[in-house]
């Protein structure tokens, strides 16, 4: 089983009211590609410049990530700086620098043309397009966005859902799509475009699941401390999708309802500290034991 991953690689300038950090290692692919490693084979898709630090390549590797459609042009690699006040659910953006990543063009490697699972980070969608184009038959697409796509090139983001599997998206972009207030009418409507499930992330306030028949809510798992939130939702992703291709692209209901809880730890990780530093230290017993006391909280308790 492997994964395909098309997404930015980046070096991010984060601050907020519990520490700073400068050119750390980010980018949705990243983040994505490290949570999905600890179930699945990850093939990297993405461009850095020439001035990419080797050890954060040798960081990946160490995962045993698959870098070989990892691109390497010349100029410099996207970078983004931000900040969060003390409402983490909202980055504000100092200055964001695409560099090499402004020309990015996804071009596959012909060894990850037959992935079995495909998941399009947050690129323009007319990219997303252009790289299911290259895939031959992957049993399971999933795809995420963002509210720049939304308001620039929404036709191109509805065309997409109808050639995927499982769009993921936040609460406030779900909105922004959808054109409603309420989630659950936000939910069923985009469904209706194509996907055949939604997934909404509500930050500290869970996930919901839209399948054709049901919508499934999962808690978030209760953090004490929250230093940076930066790729929190690829985290959460790739521990979603990352599962899920562990389990044979398994579409189910309970599969689906399991691989939102294996999401939800992976992604409480990488809040704990900046980048990636958080997860670097992540092992297999951490996992099993968050995982265990999120199925308690959904249990419900004996009268």
């Amino acid at each position: 089983m492997s994964i395909v991953v098309v997404g930015s690689v980046a070096l991010d300038s984060v601050k907020t009211p519990f520490g700073e950090r400068t050119e750390a290692l980010g980018g949705s692919a990243v983040y994505f590609s490290y949570s999905s490693s600890f179930f699945s084979n990850v093939k990297l898709v993405g461009v850095v410049g020439q001035d990419f630090p080797s050890k954060n390549l040798d960081l990946l590797r160490r995962r045993k990530i698959d870098l070989e459609g990892l691109q390497v042009a010349p100029g410099d690699t996207f970078r983004w700086s931000g900040f969060y006040e003390y409402d983490l659910n909202e980055a504000k953006t100092l200055d964001t620098r695409l560099n090499v990543f402004e020309k990015f063009s996804p071009n596959l490697p012909e060894s990850y043309r037959s992935a079995d699972c495909v998941f399009l980070a947050n690129i323009d969608p007319d990219l997303q397009m252009r790289v299911l184009r290259q895939v031959r038959r992957p049993k399971l697409i999933a795809a995420d966005t963002m509210n720049l796509w939304i308001s620039t090139k929404k036709e191109s983001l509805k065309a997409l859902c109808r050639e995927i599997d499982i769009l993921i998206l936040n609460d406030g972009e779900a909105r922004q799509l959808s054109g409603k207030a309420s989630l659950i009418q936000a939910g069923r409507l985009i469904q209706s475009w194509g996907p055949k499930f939604v997934v909404v992330k509500k930050g500290e306030h869970g996930v919901l699941l839209f399948s054709k028949k049901n919508v499934f809510s999962a808690p978030a798992y209760p953090l004490e401390e929250v230093f940076d939130p930066t790729g929190a939702g690829d985290t959460f992703a790739g521990g979603f999708v990352g599962y899920l291709n562990k389990r044979g692209n398994r579409l189910d209901e309970a599969t689906l309802h399991q691989a939102l809880f294996y999401g939800t730890v992976m992604a409480s990780f990488t809040v704990e500290r900046f980048s990636l530093e958080r997860l670097l230290t992540v092992r297999n017993g951490d996992i099993v034991r968050r995982l265990a006391l999120l199925h308690r909280m959904s249990r419900p308790s004996r009268i």
